[in-house]
């Protein structure tokens, strides 16, 4: 049984929720590139105190992690809006079928059944 159009928008407002949610904490640590969901971790100024530069580094570090994970999701939510459009959400990936309401309300993003 196909999502009925209200409840299709509601999910549609949730990921477009999401993903400026994703686009403003992508912000803080890098910059966009000008490519689909991809964004550039910037790296502080590095000084000349060694310990100072030791800091910047592993933070530098940590936000390239945390930068690949908020692309990942964004990438995620973008499909499932595609997907809205294109009158296909909702139908998991591998086995053509539907994707239950309780795994879309709990994940909007969800490609595959469980």
């Amino acid at each position: 049984m196909p999502l009925d159009p209200t409840l299709i928008a509601e999910f549609k407002q949730k990921l477009l929720d999401e993903k400026s949610r994703l686009q403003a904490e992508l912000v803080l640590m890098a910059k966009a590139t000008g490519a689909e969901n991809h964004y550039e971790t910037r790296i502080e100024n590095i000084g000349t105190d060694p310990d100072e530069n030791a800091t910047e580094v592993e933070s530098y570090v940590d936000n390239l992690a945390l930068e690949s994970n908020l692309e990942n999701q964004l990438k995620e939510v973008n499909r499932a809006l595609a997907k809205i459009e294109q009158g296909t959400y909702g139908i998991c990936e591998k086995t053509g079928q539907e994707i239950s309401m309780e795994r879309l309300k709990a994940y909007p993003a969800a490609r595959t059944a469980i």
